[in-house]
């Protein structure tokens, strides 16, 4: 929920002449991360328009609900600094799968240090602490639900079974986080989205997120309509109840061939080997082959 830009700076290391934090992958050598690499998380979590997507569709429905939202908008840079906000949330996903274990366990225990400090009162009065465990099994849970959606969706269909192991799988950190009610599969996941529905709410905030997500330079120039494509690709993936109910309308809804054409970058991004990703570098950090993930897609 909060920026976790001081814990990551403890587990990554800095490089002169830049800004931010390089996290290292590759080392310690054979170590392995909070999940096996044979894992469907593994396999979901390399694609970047799955990773875009799902996570622009996850803080939709976190911003839905109004505590996770004061905790969101008040107590963290996504106005003031959102595309240092995006990367660093990114980069805390990457370390949950792909890092080392003992790295990544001092991460997340770090943001859960974090987050006790961050309590709040909603405007109608609801006071909350951001490790309250309502609140991060719903963050939790739309996490997942936005990588395996939009991979389901934007690049390939997966089975039932592979479905249910995401959220399994992702059970597994979420512990870590506090979310001890995290679902551990699409049947969970559909029950807590049900009980969850009376307490979520439209809201301005959603709004002025999606139009950070089209203003912010998070792609370069030349590729900034198909950033618009991803942002409306994010809003597409929800369940169409939830979009009605949030009143994303019309002008969110790709057209065919924009969905056609999104469609094929995903498709083309999981077969693509990003030597660079933190994916890549952790199969070689286990003596994998860089196609390793590529292959058994």
């Amino acid at each position: 929920m909060i920026d976790v830009s001081q814990q990551q700076a403890s587990v990554a290391d800095k490089k002169p002449g830049r800004t931010g934090a390089r996290f290292d992958f590759l080392h310690p050598a054979g170590e392995e991360a909070l999940l096996p690499a044979d894992s469907v998380t593994w396999r979901v979590f390399k694609n970047p328009v799955a990773m875009f997507v799902g996570g622009v569709a996850a803080v939709i429905l976190e911003l839905a609900e109004p505590r996770v939202c004061d905790g969101v908008w008040n107590n963290t840079t996504f106005r003031t600094d959102p595309l240092g906000r995006l990367r660093r949330t990114g980069l805390a996903a990457m370390v949950t799968v792909y890092g080392p274990h003992t790295k990544a366990e001092a991460m997340i225990a770090g943001i859960h240090r974090l987050h006790g400090n961050i309590s709040g009162v909603t405007a109608a009065g609801q006071a909350y602490n951001a490790n309250d465990e309502e609140l991060l099994n719903w963050v939790q849970v739309t996490a997942s639900f936005g990588f395996l959606e939009a991979y389901c969706h934007l690049v390939k269909a997966l089975p039932a079974a592979d479905k249910d192991a995401v959220y399994r799988e992702g059970a597994i950190a979420a512990r870590l986080y506090g979310a001890v009610g995290a679902p551990a599969s699409v049947a969970g996941q559909e029950e807590l989205f049900k009980a969850m529905r009376p307490k979520l709410q439209p809201t301005d905030v959603i709004e002025e997120f999606l139009q950070l997500m089209l203003q912010t330079p998070i792609l370069p120039f030349f590729l900034r309509p198909y950033q618009h494509l991803l942002v409306r690709a994010a809003v597409g993936i929800l369940p169409a109840e939830t979009r009605r109910f949030l009143k994303l309308g019309a002008r969110w809804q790709l057209k065919d061939w924009q969905l056609d054409l999104v469609r094929w970058t995903g498709r083309l991004a999981d077969r693509l080997v990003i030597k660079a990703s933190p994916a890549v570098h952790a199969c070689r950090r286990l003596g994998l082959p860089d196609n390793y993930l590529y292959k058994r897609s």
